[in-house]
């Protein structure tokens, strides 16, 4: 039978911010470790041991990729984009407090990619072999304390470079933290926050608290709970005794009120925090903050998704972990760039394909008012086909986590639940895509004439989706369970949407109507689909149909065909986070907001379907014939050129979503106005571009926060004397850096070829591309110049404070 719906769900997130300083010391540290670790992509057999000489290894900053330093090439796979995988050793030298001898101390990894193993002055204390998973080790008893230094070592070993269906990157390529704690403390993500009611005037709080006592005698506790909302005001407290036996862990429940919550949701994405107190004999021995949103969340097989009592529509994307130039190694300011561009356009949601994201997204989300469908995984086992040489062609590997799922599967799922469970931007937990994909590897006899009899049965993925649907449901009963499917039929056959809370349908649309019917009980999600018009009218017109996500809404290194394409262009958002066409059009669809978009292309450019060919520019052929095509949520688009009319035109002769004109080229602008009851309220202009005249450098910011994280995105472009960029310019740029900043990737958006996204030269591609500038923690002006022969340099200038 379906399960049914889940009906309320509330999360919070977790911080790394430093808690408040009681009186005696600190109760828990956090310490940035990301700054100065010798690298090698070697496997030096003494690696793990102090007395190892690394002064001759590179000295990098982490999160740190070294699969997008390359060198790309043929002789590498198509799946992770060509991209060099191999074996890396990082070593860090650290001190330990003389007044944490006393105390716990551990190291927290949020994501190494992969197969991690961790040593600290040459022991080994742990690793994890997925990628994607945080995962924390224990130091204490191992280290020096005071003055003399101690080693943490790790070996990444991604030798097996053909072990994904897009690119991975390689190392440690999110944030390193060490924490300590006092031998009584809240347990490694041990703050759980979930709601019993949520009413207009008084929510009803549920706050379980896990605490270990790590001590060899028995402790008497008080944990007291203060719960602040939106504006930093005090709104509700508690707090509670209890007993907590040596070495042992407990779970404390407690219930506080909050009388007139403010509703997070995608509109208003309004967080709480609750700050934790731990005490014990007199003395504070823990301190946590924990950011939450008190909202209601139910899916309905009628109605769909409900946020707060309200149908809302997911308007969603799937997103890969890259950054295109920055490969994984993703620094938070890229991701909110990226995800606002995202919301501008209407997105409400995200789909963390197909893996669990690095924490600072979920962050971002429940800041930004995005809805999160957060994944674990891309295969059970056996593994998945990994191609190596184009898509879906020659032989291909068999690599990847499938050799441990096995062994890894119900802890990795574990901890990912266990870490973002406190989300208020989370509402889907995903087991897993495409597991039901096909004789990849599963099969069974109602595939028909595709049936291959000596692949896996089909029913050993439900089987292997139990025990996770049940790990999910023990650490977080409040959200529902779903997974990407991609052949309902072998799905139904053997019963695996009938464990799952939402069933997700990758690009199976033309099931929907047939399927409601069948399962009344089901609920359906379009969990990944194109970017047709017509697939988004079967959610907007069928109230059962949950919404969509888009595959995708950045293009990504991966998933490429033969070399030299390096990348998937699937994006609606290219590798740099420039608009697409299909990025407006998405916009008419999805956002209120009056907008009006027109781009072109040439009469043969096969336009008609899809947005190949398509360009934002009116440069072409003296009296050529253009196609022009329009995107907008108005009434009326007017269209001239040059200050002529040239059409008057309602939306409702749009065809699947989209307008289009044949005009007859000539220089100058063209020009759409978007009209609302008769009065123009938007528009959009093309404009003729002249010879190449200089370089344009356009930053998103002029101030830099001197704390070795702040982000700057300069895009460069080149230009005519008018400021028109010149949409077929590819001139090669010599930049220059000078001042307490580092370039930390510069690159196009052409999604082939062999950048060198590290290197201080790059080619514009359609006229322009981007560089991004990380500060130190050095104050100072920061000076950034763009060079080339024959065009006038352009300069911008960073204060870094």
């Amino acid at each position: 039978m379906d399960c049914l719906p889940i009906p309320v769900l509330l999360v919070a997130l977790f911080t790394i911010a430093f808690p408040a300083e009681p009186k005696q010391a600190r109760a828990r540290i956090y310490v940035d470790l990301d700054e100065q670790w010798r690298f090698t992509k070697a496997d030096p057999p003494l690696a793990p041991m102090p007395r190892l000489d690394d002064k001759d290894w590179s000295i990098v900053d982490v999160p740190h990729d070294w699969s997008i330093e390359g060198p790309f090439g043929p002789q590498f796979a198509s799946g992770t984009g060509y991209a060099p995988g191999g074996i890396g050793w990082y070593r860090k030298r650290i001190s330990l407090d003389e007044a944490w001898k006393d105390r716990l101390v551990f190291v927290e990894f949020d994501g190494v990619y992969d197969h991690a193993q961790v040593w600290f002055n040459g022991h080994y204390v742990g690793g994890r072999p997925y990628g994607y998973s945080s995962f924390q080790c224990e130091l204490t008893g191992i280290g020096r304390y005071g003055s003399d230094e101690n080693l943490l070592a790790v070996r990444v070993d991604h030798s097996r470079f053909a072990d994904s269906r897009w690119y991975t990157g390689s190392g440690i390529y999110r944030h390193v933290r060490l924490i300590v704690t006092d031998k009584l403390h809240v347990a490694h993500w041990g703050t759980f926050i979930y709601c019993t009611k949520v009413e207009r005037d008084l929510a009803e709080v549920q706050i379980q608290t896990t605490i270990k006592n790590a001590y060899t005698d028995d402790r008497q506790v008080s944990l007291r709970l203060e719960i602040l909302a939106p504006d930093g005001r005090p709104c509700g407290e508690g707090s509670i005794g209890q007993l907590i036996p040596a070495g042992s862990t407990r779970t404390i429940t407690q219930a506080i009120s909050v009388k007139d919550p403010i509703l997070w949701s995608p509109q208003q994405p309004a967080l709480y925090e609750l700050n934790s107190t731990l005490s014990s004999g007199g003395k504070i021995t823990d301190q946590t903050t924990t950011s939450f949103g008190i909202r209601t969340i139910r899916f309905d097989p009628d109605n769909g998704l409900l946020v707060n009592g309200r149908q809302v529509k997911i308007k969603g994307v799937c997103i890969h972990h890259d950054a295109g130039p920055l490969g994984a190694a993703v620094p938070q300011k890229v991701l909110e760039r990226r995800l606002r561009i995202l919301k501008s356009l209407g997105t409400n949601a995200i789909r963390t394909s197909h893996n669990p994201p690095a924490p600072e997204l979920l962050d971002l989300c429940d800041q930004l008012g995005l809805m999160v469908m957060v994944e674990a995984f891309d295969e059970f086992t056996p593994a998945k086909n990994k191609w190596v040489s184009g898509r879906n062609v020659g032989e291909p590997a068999r690599f990847g986590y499938a050799e441990v799922f096995r062994e890894w599967a119900i802890r990795d799922i574990e901890d990912m639940v266990l870490r973002d469970r406190n989300h208020p931007s989370v509402i889907l937990w995903s087991i897993g895509n495409e597991i039901d994909y096909p004789n990849d590897p599963f099969s069974h006899p109602v595939l028909g004439r595709e049936y291959r009899p000596e692949n896996p049965p089909a029913q050993q993925m439900v089987e292997l989706a139990r025990p996770l649907v049940a790990a999910v449901k023990r650490l977080d009963p409040t959200r529902p369970v779903t997974a990407a499917l991609a052949n309902l039929a072998m799905s139904d056959a053997v019963g695996l949407p009938q464990i799952l809370d939402v069933v997700g349908y990758n690009y199976q649309e033309d099931r929907y109507d047939q399927d409601h019917k069948q399962y009344p009980s089901r609920v359906i999600l379009g969990s990944e689909n194109s970017h047709s018009y017509r697939n988004w009218t079967i959610v907007r017109d069928n109230d059962y149909v949950a919404g969509q996500f888009l595959w995708t809404g950045i293009d990504y290194l991966g998933e490429a065909g033969p070399w030299p394409n390096k990348a998937s262009r699937a994006g609606i958002l290219d590798l740099c986070g420039f608009k697409k066409p299909g990025a407006y059009f998405r916009q008419a669809l999805w956002d209120d907001r009056p907008m009006v978009y027109i781009c072109a292309s040439a009469p043969r450019a096969g336009t008609r379907r899809g947005f190949a060919g398509l360009r934002e520019h009116w440069n072409w052929a003296e009296g050529q014939t253009v196609n022009v095509v329009g995107y907008t949520n108005c009434q009326v688009v007017r269209l001239t050129l040059n200050g002529r009319a040239l059409a008057t035109t309602q939306i409702s002769q749009a065809l699947n979503g989209t307008l289009r004109w044949q005009v007859q080229f000539e220089p100058g602008q063209l020009k759409a106005e978007g009209i609302i009851d008769g009065k123009v309220v938007c528009d959009h202009v093309l404009r003729t571009a002249g010879k190449p005249a200089r370089i344009e450098l356009l930053p998103d910011t002029t101030t830099l926060l001197a704390d070795g994280k702040d982000i700057c995105h300069i895009e460069f472009r080149v230009v005519d004397e008018q400021g028109v960029l010149v949409p077929d310019a590819d001139h090669q740029i010599q930049f220059e850096l000078t001042g307490p900043a580092k370039v930390h990737g510069i690159g196009n958006a052409d999604n082939d070829g062999n950048q060198d996204y590290k290197d201080m030269i790059a080619t514009c591609y359609q006229g322009r591309g981007l560089a991004i500038i990380r500060s130190t923690r050095d104050k100072g002006a920061v000076e950034f110049k763009a060079a080339c022969p024959g065009l006038a340099s352009g300069i911008c200038r960073i204060d870094c404070r």
